[in-house]
């Protein structure tokens, strides 16, 4: 039994690192782009307006890819890592990267990505939602030991 409960607290000490990461790495991806990714889709939830509902969308699957690739690069980290700062380590390695993996996006891209969501262009929110995964699901992949 003794055992069982050093697996429970062992869980509870990693998710009490992982979710603070997580809520971290959302807080950074808001304050790394230029647009507000929480207030666009507020807008288009509350409007008739097919361009702020487009904006909306394209923010929330630009957010909600990074989102999904840092979950993943945490993921990983949880299973690889080898203490709790091992994890908080890795978690913030991924958050970075995230980000330059966005910025690379709009550097390689003949249009702004920054205008483009915005602006309503759902195409470019669910492409840079999948290359967010996609690096993130390669950045899990790279943490071993």
């Amino acid at each position: 039994m003794l055992g069982q409960l050093d697996y429970v607290l062992n869980f509870l000490a990693y998710l009490a690192v992982t979710i603070p990461i997580l809520a971290m790495g959302i807080f950074v991806f808001t304050i790394t782009t230029p647009y507000k990714e929480f207030d666009l889709i507020k807008q288009g939830a509350q409007t008739d307006d097919p361009k702020k509902m487009a904006a909306a969308k394209a923010a929330s699957h630009d957010l909600g890819g990074k989102i999904i690739g840092l979950a993943i690069v945490l993921a990983s980290a949880v299973y690889h890592s080898v203490n709790l700062w091992d994890l908080v380590i890795w978690g913030i390695v991924g958050m970075v990267f995230q980000v330059i993996i966005f910025y690379l996006f709009e550097w390689v891209t003949p249009f702004k990505v920054v205008s483009e969501i915005p602006n309503g262009n759902v195409s470019v929110g669910i492409f840079a939602s999948r290359l967010s995964i996609a690096a993130g699901l390669l950045m899990a992949a790279l943490i071993s030991y």
